[in-house]
């Protein structure tokens, strides 16, 4: 008995853990938190909720198309859902400019940018246009709402964008905000990325026009 009396007292404490009902639980709950937002674009779902991992985030991909090299040609509609070639431009430079999407605050902001200078840009004797995932429609009316003079395209499905290599922002949920300036012969001049800061888009690109 005394021997038993001993083991007793050295006895380890009991850890009480946790039922795996739990973890299923706050993911359950998780998923039911209303949804976050940034610039006004939705953040997935699968991402707000995704557990924090001690990797080190992936890399972000750098443009495929690089200054120097010859812009690849595309056809895609534009607000009016007429199609409408890369080439067609070809003769006069040319901003093409990649944003997040229709509506949002950055990116009406850089949109009434454009069109704010747009007489500097017909000036320069140079066209703007402006490419995101949104469908003709959403282009039209946000075209007529902001009034803006130049050309939207419609990239569904973002296959211009991923040829292009455009990176992604806040690891890949927020489609990048990339200027590229293409001069008379389809020469990519100039590649601005800034997410943060939409009328600097114009300031640079105003800049370069000039010598080409």
């Amino acid at each position: 008995m005394a021997t038993s009396a001993a083991v007793s007292a050295h006895r380890l404490p009991i850890l009480h853990v946790a039922p795996p009902k739990l973890a299923t639980s706050l993911r359950t709950h998780l998923q039911l938190l209303p949804r976050p937002n940034f610039l006004g674009l939705a953040v997935p779902a699968a991402a707000a909720a995704a557990p924090i991992s001690s990797r080190p985030p992936s890399p972000l991909v750098f443009a495929k198309v690089s200054q120097g090299d010859a812009a690849p040609d595309f056809t895609l509609k534009n607000q009016d859902g007429k199609n409408v070639s890369l080439s067609n431009f070809k003769g006069k430079p040319l901003v093409l400019y990649f944003y997040p999407a229709d509506e949002t605050p950055g990116c009406t902001k850089q949109a009434c940018a454009f069109r704010d200078s747009y007489e500097k840009f017909k000036k320069a004797g140079a066209e703007v246009v402006g490419i995101s995932g949104d469908d003709p429609a959403s282009h039209k009316a946000f075209a007529a709402k902001y009034r803006l003079p130049f050309t939207l395209l419609s990239d569904e499905g973002n296959n211009v964008r991923k040829a292009w290599g455009v990176p992604s922002d806040l690891f890949g949920t927020l489609p990048g905000r990339q200027t590229y300036v293409i001069d008379r012969k389809g020469v990519i001049q100039l590649i601005y990325n800034n997410q943060f800061q939409p009328e600097k888009h114009v300031a640079e690109t105003l800049k370069l026009l000039p010598t080409l």
